[in-house]
């Protein structure tokens, strides 16, 4: 029965039973009674009881709840997305007027709109009962948390939908699309809302609710204040927390809440790892010399400069260029093709930045001229095409977008594996924004999980908030008489949470600026620095905690995990199929030869000696020393062919000795010096009798060099 509750209780079920097989146990949530029954009750009888416990004996309103989701598009709902249409809509037809739906990024928020939407505006309910169906606003704040619903999920809706902006004013539709900036007033305008009467809708959803018009402060307030009548229906990937407390005393507790920890342990969100990058800037500070200028002339202000500085009252080339180059080096070293998206402090360094990006991979952009691309609001409709293409599975580039703001949240990019900050992120709800960039799952494109590169220490020190991702926070307010007694009590959202640090914005105290009228930071172009530190963070065992390891110890349990010891691992490794393999494995999982070769200071190694090191702790050996013991121990290898065969045979050892085991690539090494010295490639396969035998030589002699 324990059992059973659990899974009820997951699933947002009123009843759960458990049968030995004999008898049969019922629990029921809506009475809090467990009992023995002689039957399971049939699904008519439950859905009676369940009606009653509910308070929906109206008809109409259970026959609305029951009414079905619009499958055009072929997907089905996951589970707990059903929970929360099924409660948003059961909320709405029993009459809450505000309701507050708490999901993580990439668990499909928009999703359940759509369906919540449709449930209501198929079976025709509106907040006066006419028959008639109803007129649904969905609002946002950001263009492309608008754009995208409207005309891909929310297609399902056909002519019925009507983006309210410039032009005029459309009262002939049901479902809008708005943003605020697009309704909102100021000194110098008259809200377009007022165009509309306070009454027109039945339903507004807000979505990312947390940083728009619920917020006390926020100017658009003024847009949900006039549309009193209608219900108010918040979503936001953000739990509650001190910056979000207008939201939850505003809409109330959520009605359901569905955490970004839920998600990966459910397995519909990517687990993620986090690299931690430090510059030697970043580690130590930075200090300008005595005559010091920047590429304006300018003398930079004496100071100790640290990370939250960087980029706002100093921006240092080196830096940037430091940070462009690790990137490109770790994707060189797993995936050069992998989506990547760089925070960065501002538009102007993501300018740097993409072009710092640019340069250090010239190979690739020669060929794919937008490889590395900008997203900020400068770039406007070219900005948002690079971001429709990044989105596309179906294209290759760009592939790494550079950007500040704009990005943090809305964008929908299943195939993303690299969220880089080189940014400070302050607050935790933006945090949880830039990380669900890279929670999509996509196992059709083998994205099983996400790096997140964090060249500013702001995920190492938000991952080890308590409050990341922990218990959802109620609290519950009494009020007293005048004796002390306690008259009311009921569960509130106005928390008194300890302030999030964040980094000091333009203007605050603390960040040099330049004269006013100058360009609004010091630029300087000088200098060298390197990276001090790359450590990687992973979940623990239980996946509930960060635990921080080096990239070589990091390197070492990922070995252990595909082969438990070296003999393992030497067996695979000795078999081509199987190799190829563990090299893909270890690539998924962030593992660069090149990358532990710098680590070790080892770059004559071979890349299985360097795995057997640091999994097993054996002996190094170059890749000569490798070769030098085949041709001692196993000269038959080379003497059972001709004299022209066996030349070839040492002559591609010796290209392996030099430059590794690549050069075992059959036909490609049979094209370049000095294999190519002994003739065509057909005169080459004669010299071993067939294309088989020379494929089998040249596997026979890889395959060897692991045999010891």
């Amino acid at each position: 029965m324990q059992q059973a509750k659990q899974y009820a209780e997951m699933l947002g079920l009123k009843f759960a039973y458990a049968t030995n097989g004999h008898e049969i146990l019922e629990f029921d949530y809506t009475t809090g009674l467990e009992a023995k029954i002689d039957a399971f009750p049939t699904p008519a009888e439950l859905w009676r009881r369940y009606r009653v416990a509910s308070g929906l004996s109206d008809d109409s309103k259970a026959e609305r709840l029951l009414s079905p989701y619009n499958h055009t598009a072929g997907l089905k709902e996951r589970y707990y997305q059903e929970i929360a249409i099924n409660r948003a809509v059961e909320a709405i037809l029993k009459g809450q007027r505000r309701t507050l739906l708490t999901m993580a990024t990439g668990t499909g928020k928009t999703t359940v709109a759509l369906q919540i939407c449709w449930k209501l505006w198929s079976s025709r309910w509106n907040r006066t009962g006419e028959h008639r169906r109803p007129r649904i606003l969905f609002l946002a704040d950001r263009n492309i948390l608008v754009d995208d619903p409207k005309d891909k999920d929310f297609a399902v809706f056909g002519d019925a939908r009507h983006k309210i902006e410039g032009g005029d004013v459309v009262m002939s539709r049901e479902m809008y699309f708005a943003i605020y900036q697009a309704l909102a007033e100021d000194k110098n305008r008259e809200g377009k809302f007022r165009a509309y009467s306070p009454d027109f809708f039945d339903l507004i959803i807000i979505d990312e609710c947390h940083r728009g018009s619920a917020r006390d402060a926020s100017s658009w307030r003024d847009i949900l204040n006039y549309f009193e009548p209608a219900y108010k229906l918040g979503l936001t990937a953000t739990p509650l927390r001190d910056e979000s407390r207008d939201t939850y005393r505003y809409f109330g507790n959520p009605i359901y809440e569905y955490s970004l920890r839920q998600g990966i342990e459910d397995g519909f969100l990517a687990p993620y790892r986090v690299h931690r990058v430090i510059t030697e800037w970043d580690a130590a500070g930075w200090r300008p010399s005595k005559d010091d200028l920047d590429r304006y002339g300018r003398a930079i202000p004496d100071d100790e400069y640290e990370t939250k500085d960087f980029e706002r009252a100093v921006a240092l080339r080196a830096r940037t260029e430091a940070i462009a180059r690790h990137l490109t080096d770790f994707m060189k070293g797993s995936d050069r093709f992998a989506k990547t998206i760089v925070f960065c402090v501002d538009q102007d360094h993501a300018s740097e930045m993409r072009t710092a990006l640019s340069n250090l991979n010239a190979d690739l952009v020669q060929q794919y001229p937008d490889y590395v691309c900008r997203v900020t609001s400068d770039e406007k409709d070219i900005g948002r095409g690079h971001l429709a293409n990044f989105q596309d599975l179906e294209k290759n580039t760009p592939v790494i977008l550079t950007t500040s703001q704009l990005l943090t949240t809305g964008v929908n990019a299943p195939t993303c594996k690299n969220i880089v900050l080189a940014r400070i992120v302050g607050s935790m709800s933006e945090f949880k924004q830039i990380i669900g960039r890279g929670t999509r799952v996509r196992d059709d494109y083998g994205k099983l999980w996400f790096n997140i590169i964090d060249y500013t220490g702001s995920a190492t020190r938000l991952f080890a908030d308590p409050a990341f991702d922990g218990e959802p926070v109620r609290i519950t307010e009494e009020e007293i008489d005048a004796d002390g007694e306690v008259t009311s009590t009921r569960e509130t959202a106005v928390a008194e949470a300890e302030a999030e640090g964040s980094a000091p914005e333009e203007g605050a105290p603390g960040v040099i600026e330049p004269p006013s009228g100058e360009p609004r930071k010091f630029y300087f172009d000088g200098g060298q620095v390197a990276v001090a530190a790359h450590l990687v963070y992973e979940l623990d065992p239980n996946g509930k905690q960060l635990r921080v390891v080096r990239y070589t110890e990091y390197a070492a349990d990922t070995i252990r995990t595909l082969c438990p010891d070296a003999i393992n691992l030497r067996n695979k490794w000795s078999d081509a199929k199987q190799r190829a393999e563990i090299i893909e494995a270890l690539k998924e999982r962030g593992v660069s030869f090149e990358q532990l070769a710098e680590e070790l200071k080892q770059g004559e190694a071979d890349p299985f000696d360097l795995l057997c090191h640091l999994a097993f702790n054996a002996p190094l050996r170059t890749r000569r020393e490798r070769a030098q013991q085949l041709k001692t121990n196993r000269p038959d290898l080379f003497t059972q062919y001709s004299p022209q065969a066996r030349a070839i045979l040492e002559e591609l050892l010796e290209k392996y000795a030099e430059h590794g085991d690549a050069q075992f690539v059959l036909p490609d090494v049979l094209h370049v010096p000095p294999i190519s010295n002994h003739g065509q490639v057909a005169e080459i396969i004669r010299y071993f009798g067939s294309a088989d035998q020379l494929r089998i030589a040249v596997t026979n002699l890889q395959n060897e060099l692991y045999a010891a």
